[in-house]
């Protein structure tokens, strides 16, 4: 199992704490400072099953500012994300061939049963 994981985010803390209680062995990428490439990124987004789009912490001020408003396609979007990083919604967990987002902490706590 492996969580993306940034180490300054109060809900990332809290999912490896309870991820590390339910004695899980754990891969933790600090996607911040070793930053995903394209093909991963869009990997794990398909593993969600999301679209782009929805990795993106809309309301964080750099996506205000650079992004918000413009007509982005889907690579777009993941770029913008491998680019500034801090605008992935975190953390991810990822087991085997399927992903979630964990938040809330409810989600992570049905993925892993």
């Amino acid at each position: 199992m492996k969580i993306l994981h940034n180490p300054r985010c109060s809900t990332s803390r809290n999912v490896l704490k309870t991820l590390e209680e339910k004695g899980l062995q754990i891969e933790i990428i600090k996607y911040i400072d070793n930053k995903l490439d394209f093909d991963q990124l869009k990997g794990i987004i398909e593993l969600i099953g999301i679209k782009p789009i929805e990795l993106v912490r809309t309301k964080e001020e750099l996506w205000k500012e650079q992004f918000a408003g413009k007509s982005l396609s889907d690579d777009e979007i993941i770029k913008a994300m491998i680019d500034f990083p801090q605008l992935m919604e975190r953390p991810v967990i990822i087991d085997g061939n399927k992903a979630v987002i964990g938040r809330p902490i409810e989600k992570v706590i049905e993925f892993i049963k």
